[in-house]
């Protein structure tokens, strides 16, 4: 996984890859824009820009099929995307399946390993801080087959209760599914602690990471993390919307049905019979996301550059910077865990006086784009007692000028509703 060179960064918190980011550069409202968002979805660099077009205006085609030049071509760009991706989360190339989201990659794994290794009664195990994307589908595979679904609890800080979680562990637990960060609160998971945990109360058991806001903020690598799954979105990593990708153990793919039917993701089809191929080919049928996928590639080639130890350092300056600021605002209760050694790059709060929709629209009149509601995560929300939240959060590309915006907006919220 490539790392990048180490960057110094600049005293005054300017980000180093702001300028490769066209978008950044438009106004809000006439005001400079504070993209505070990232977490919903981020913004694109210019060579993800650029790698896409590049397709539609000098060669499109399919791909796997066609024996002309251009067929040829974007075929092995799309695998070299397949092998950047792989190399990135310290995976091989058979390991990585090609979806529309995390999501997709999430429900792929509830309705093939799923149905077809897991009896009533058995159980699987998430946490109060998933994104719906990791609870639904679940929630769907147990009306089917009659599994039992357990939520591991929360402490009052966001951070999961670790002696609640092995409480909940049982040798009937045989999917342990939970976000490496959660996307509400940016809490940091104990993702190895919680395996090797699980492994130990439940040796057969499987493991989920959902990777969505763990790739972005910090290098991973799977063979050290030892899941059996992880799935990120390529949207929030810089890329497309439309891609996302799911890892797998290559032994367990293999072991695994086809999540759908259809074109490519067959050797031979007869009236009635159907030969699929391997892994993770017959997991993509279809014609595939082709553009997105070589755009995805593009964002994962740039981020090794700027490499993620980079990342996650300026990240982590952003927050320390930006942690005091925001709890010096009469009124605002920031959500979360206090000590940042276990928190990424989100800023979730409420206000006495103003309803998180209320603190969205003035914020965004000053030019500060940030997150209102609940942030996919109800259930989170519920746990802490909130109906919803506004939710700054952070990219690569923010820095202290858009915190200084955040920071006078929620002032401005509080002359308005205070």
């Amino acid at each position: 996984m490539a790392e990048g060179r180490v960057v110094s960064f600049a005293d005054d918190g300017a980000s180093p890859w702001r300028c490769d980011f066209p978008a950044l550069a438009h106004r809000m409202h006439g005001k400079p824009l504070a993209f505070l968002d990232s977490a919903a979805s981020a913004q694109k660099p210019s060579v993800v820009i650029e790698a896409m077009d590049r397709v539609y205006r000098e060669g499109y085609s399919n791909i796997h099929r066609g024996l002309y030049e251009i067929s040829q071509n974007l075929t092995a760009d799309f695998e070299a995307a397949r092998g950047k991706v792989a190399r990135f989360i310290g995976a091989q190339e058979k390991n990585i399946v090609f979806t529309r989201n995390a999501t997709e990659g999430i429900n792929l794994v509830a309705q093939s390993w799923g149905r077809t290794y897991l009896r009533a009664g058995d159980e699987i195990l998430i946490t109060q801080m998933e994104h719906h994307a990791n609870i639904v589908p679940w929630q769907i595979l147990r009306d089917q087959i009659g599994i039992v679904l357990k939520a591991a609890p929360i402490m009052a800080d966001g951070r999961l209760d670790m002696d609640g979680f092995k409480e909940m562990l049982s040798p009937r637990t045989k999917m342990l599914a939970f976000t490496q960060i959660s996307n509400g609160l940016g809490t940091i998971n104990p993702v190895e602690a919680m395996i090797e945990m699980a492994r130990k109360s439940c040796p057969d058991v499987k493991i989920l990471v959902d990777g969505s806001q763990g790739v972005v903020h910090r290098a991973v690598d799977v063979r050290v993390m030892d899941a059996d799954f992880y799935v990120f979105t390529g949207h929030k990593l810089y890329g497309p919307s439309g891609i996302g990708v799911l890892y797998g153990k290559h032994d367990i793919l293999e072991s695994m049905p086809p999540y759908q039917g259809g074109g490519d993701m067959i050797e031979r089809v007869r009236l009635d019979e159907t030969v699929y191929r391997e892994a993770p080919y017959k997991f993509e049928a279809g014609t595939p996301a082709i553009v997105e996928v070589i755009g995805l590639g593009a964002a994962v080639d740039y981020l090794s550059a700027a490499g993620m130890v980079n990342v996650a350092a300026h990240e982590a300056a952003l927050l320390a910077y930006a942690t005091p600021l925001i709890q010096e605002i009469d009124g605002l209760t920031l959500l979360g865990p206090e000590d940042l050694y276990y928190k990424a790059g989100v800023l979730s709060f409420t206000m006495d006086y103003a309803h998180p929709s209320d603190i969205g629209m003035v914020l965004d009149q000053c030019g500060v784009a940030v997150r209102s509601g609940h942030h996919c995560a109800m259930p989170l929300m519920e746990a802490l007692g909130v109906d919803a939240t506004a939710r700054a959060s952070f990219g690569l590309y923010t820095n202290r000028d858009d915190v200084d915006a955040l920071i006078a907006g929620l002032r401005k919220v509080k002359d308005l509703f205070g």
